[in-house]
């Protein structure tokens, strides 16, 4: 899933900024049982892998909780600079992952994220990525399984260039 500010504006640019977007991404996917498996968040835009809620049957409730989070963050960081009313977010494009490569190659491309962006010589260094937390938890054989999974012919919408100070 990737979702981009209104003509690429970086609304989100710097930490603060940053980290508010992030917890609120963390806490409404939790809040609405999406179980994130990669994220990664930047000025302009953002991108997650996620498994959809266990007791559904489809992807419904993308919208919903996606709805929620726009509407939260556009409402936060109009407040912060007095401009009230105004488009922060244009739009989200999704995939379902059928394929257990696709998948595989999607995870690593979104931890890999800030890397592709210049933000970063390796991935775990972004706090706003779920590369860490991933290094963390897995075991040394999956992260090594997964981050041999190359990137470079992903075709997703990542038109995209994040502000570097972050």
């Amino acid at each position: 899933m990737t979702a981009g500010t209104y003509l690429k504006v970086h609304y989100f640019r710097g930490a603060d900024r940053l980290r508010v977007l992030h917890r609120g991404l963390l806490k409404l996917a939790q809040e609405h049982c999406w179980q994130l498996e990669a994220w990664a968040v930047f000025s302009n835009h953002y991108h997650f892998v996620a498994h959809s809620p266990a007791d559904a049957d489809t992807a419904k409730s993308l919208s919903k909780w996606l709805g929620v989070l726009h509407a939260k963050s556009a409402g936060w960081i109009n407040r912060v600079e007095g401009s009230p009313g105004r488009q922060v977010w244009h739009n989200f494009w999704e995939t379902r992952l059928t394929y257990q490569k696709s998948y595989l190659v999607r995870l690593n491309y979104v931890h890999q994220n800030p890397v592709k962006h210049g933000l970063v010589p390796v991935a775990d260094q972004y706090p706003w990525c779920s590369a860490a937390w991933f290094e963390r938890t897995a075991s040394a054989a999956q992260v090594k399984n997964l981050y041999r999974f190359k990137t470079d012919k992903v075709h997703l919408l990542d038109e995209f260039s994040p502000m570097p100070d972050w």
